[in-house]
């Protein structure tokens, strides 16, 4: 083989084991899908989708992904889902699986949509979980946890202990249904509205950053944390409730770490 040829295939070769350019993956040992997606440029939420994985998106050895490139649109006024998918000729379904969309798929203007530029695995392929996958809302040490009584009294959440102005997360992808100014109790709350009749109600907030009727996404900043209502000291209050109800969350944050104390 002449020289031009040679360095033709070395290039080849090294652009085939580019994470940067590499459209698929086989998982090798000690790689997590976090890593692999920051190796490769495209969100780890967009490769999940591509490869039917649910949150905590666990990956195995061997296991081949497909790396999804994308391009991105931002919604102007007056954009509707529907509309974008047909201008890139995407299926809907697949864009509101790669920006974590629920029915009736709401966006809003100058929001940022990843447009998958390879089909996705087919909805009705992917992975379910009977429950949202609950992340932990703050990284502080549980000051006191669920202890609810029959008669229905008790400590209806987990409360954390937060800096003032620490950041409070979205414990998982929902729509902020609720804000309150003056609770009486927890002072600024917020309540969102996940799939399935769950719900996250996150309380003592000094400033509430989302607006009723926003999507966010697990991990995205729904507030700041503070001392409102009849907080003792900075905390954050966190409740999860299914249909209405108040549920313990520390087993529901456990696959995210939460250990109770």
């Amino acid at each position: 083989m002449n020289r031009p040829l040679l360095v033709l295939a070395a290039l080849l070769l090294a652009g085939a084991d580019n994470p940067q350019t590499e459209t698929e993956h086989i998982v090798t040992e000690g790689e997590t899908l976090g890593g692999i997606a920051n190796r490769a440029g495209v969100p780890a939420p967009v490769i999940a989708a591509a490869n039917g994985l649910v949150e905590p998106y666990h990956v195995r050895i061997g296991q081949e992904l497909i790396i999804p490139r994308q391009k991105t649109h931002t919604v102007r006024s007056g954009d509707t889902l529907s509309e974008i998918a047909e201008r890139y000729g995407v299926p809907l379904e697949f864009i509101a699986v790669a920006n974590g969309l629920e029915r009736p798929f709401q966006i809003r203007s100058n929001q940022k949509l990843i447009i998958p530029a390879k089909a996705l695995a087919e909805p009705a392929k992917l992975q379910t979980r009977a429950r949202p996958y609950f992340r932990l809302p703050h990284d502080g040490r549980a000051l006191l946890d669920y202890a609810r009584r029959p008669d229905g009294g008790g400590h209806e959440g987990i409360d954390f202990e937060v800096a003032l102005g620490d950041m409070v997360r979205a414990s998982a992808t929902g729509t902020v249904v609720s804000i309150t100014a003056n609770d009486q109790r927890f002072g600024r709350t917020v309540l969102i509205e996940h799939e399935k009749g769950w719900r996250t109600r996150y309380g003592h907030l000094a400033k509430i950053t989302v607006s009723r009727g926003e999507l966010v996404k697990a991990g995205e900043r729904i507030g700041i944390a503070g001392a409102a209502g009849q907080a003792k000291r900075p905390e954050l209050h966190f409740e999860i409730l299914k249909d209405g109800r108040p549920v313990d969350p520390a087993p529901l944050l456990a696959e995210d770490g939460y250990e109770q104390q």
